[in-house]
């Protein structure tokens, strides 16, 4: 199995970026900057998603570096048992309705195996309307967080959605640097998965 890997992210002193990329480096320069008197709000965005990430900055910086979430650890060897566990199968619940399950039982493989092939035929043939989508949600999550309050927010918004690329960089270009180019990039991301799905 492999481990994920830490996000690349971007920390922002209110609308100042303090640094970008490998959750560990932006903790540490965002560690440097609150105990240089950084005047906050300190957040650390996911710079895939745009979702906050929650650091507990207390004590040295060595002693916040040790309490990061070091991402998904291999578990520790389990004694072997049924299924496949070159897989990586992660059991969880499913909640079905009968017929469901009896349609589900009467496939070849059982029932794990033919959700699995379910799911893997979805993200196949959907994976590109996913990812347009989720970059359309990391756009949202930023403008809620970062210009709310900024001038335009509301218009900007709208040209976002509207694909008004001209017209969005025109709203934008008042608002602090830093936040205005990260918003940006994030849009054309957004975009140009739209364009793809």
């Amino acid at each position: 199995m492999s481990q994920s890997n830490p996000p690349n992210c971007s920390a922002f002193d209110h609308q100042r970026l303090i640094a970008s990329g490998p959750l560990v480096e932006v903790v540490r320069a965002t560690k440097q900057a609150l105990d240089a008197g950084a005047h906050g709000p300190l957040l650390i965005f996911d710079d895939q998603s745009s979702r906050q990430i929650e650091i507990d900055f207390r004590g040295t910086i060595a002693q916040v570096l040790a309490r990061l979430p070091q991402g998904e650890a291999a578990p520790e060897p389990a004694a072997r048992g049924p299924g496949r566990p070159k897989l990586g199968v992660t059991p969880r619940e499913v909640t079905l309705l009968p017929r469901h399950w009896d349609w589900l039982s009467s496939q070849p493989g059982g029932a794990s195996a033919v959700l699995r092939r379910l799911v893997e035929q979805s993200m196949r043939n959907h994976g590109a309307k996913d990812r347009a989508r989720l970059a359309q949600e990391s756009v949202d999550r930023f403008m809620l967080a970062m210009t709310g309050d900024l001038s335009q927010h509301e218009e900007a918004s709208r040209a976002f959605y509207r694909h008004e690329r001209e017209r969005f960089i025109a709203l934008t270009e008042p608002w602090p640097r830093d936040v205005r180019d990260h918003l940006r990039r994030l849009a054309a991301t957004a975009w140009d998965d739209m364009a793809a799905s």
